[in-house]
């Protein structure tokens, strides 16, 4: 095929433009646990899991004290947050509960099951776990059908405990 990627890519990091740098660290340290890695002055900080130098990057070089875009706009429509396991999912969607922020959906897609919700800066943050591959829905040609069923959150609370 011409003009394929190469095979298994990764995104490497997403960079976000954000009002204020401290309530963003606090979103994605304090609730979801990213570690801050490096501030980078006053203006910008990166953010990591694992040890690897940064997933995500903040700045407020454009953007200090500024307003998301408003509906019907260009732009991002969220990160995805991928978690190696249902537990560590489960995990995440704790600390969202704990912390007091609201879901804006929650899908089981069939591939994966996924938590949606919305950052400080009104950026969209899809919290998710895939499925083996060998689980994966596919047609009688083995063609990918992913769905969009309600993911049932008691469940997935459940059965990470149950882990």
């Amino acid at each position: 095929m011409r003009n394929a990627v190469a095979p298994a890519p990764l995104i490497g990091h997403v960079h976000l433009k954000v009002a204020d740098l401290d309530r963003s660290i606090a979103f994605y340290s304090g609730i979801l646990g990213f570690e801050v890695t490096q501030r980078y002055g006053p203006g910008a900080a990166f953010l990591s899991a694992g040890g690897y130098h940064h997933h995500i990057g903040l700045n407020t070089w454009e953007s200090a004290g500024g307003t998301p875009p408003p509906p019907g706009h260009t732009g991002l429509y969220h990160t995805a947050i991928l978690y190696p396991d249902r537990a560590a999912l489960a995990d995440a969607l704790t600390r969202v509960m704990r912390a007091g922020i609201p879901l804006d959906g929650a899908a089981d897609h069939g591939v994966s099951e996924a938590i949606y919700l919305t950052d400080p800066d009104g950026n969209g943050v899809e919290l998710y776990r895939d499925r083996p591959e060998e689980e994966w829905p596919r047609d009688a040609e083995g063609r990918l059908r992913m769905g969009n069923a309600p993911l049932d959150l008691q469940a997935l609370l459940a059965g990470a405990q149950a882990d």
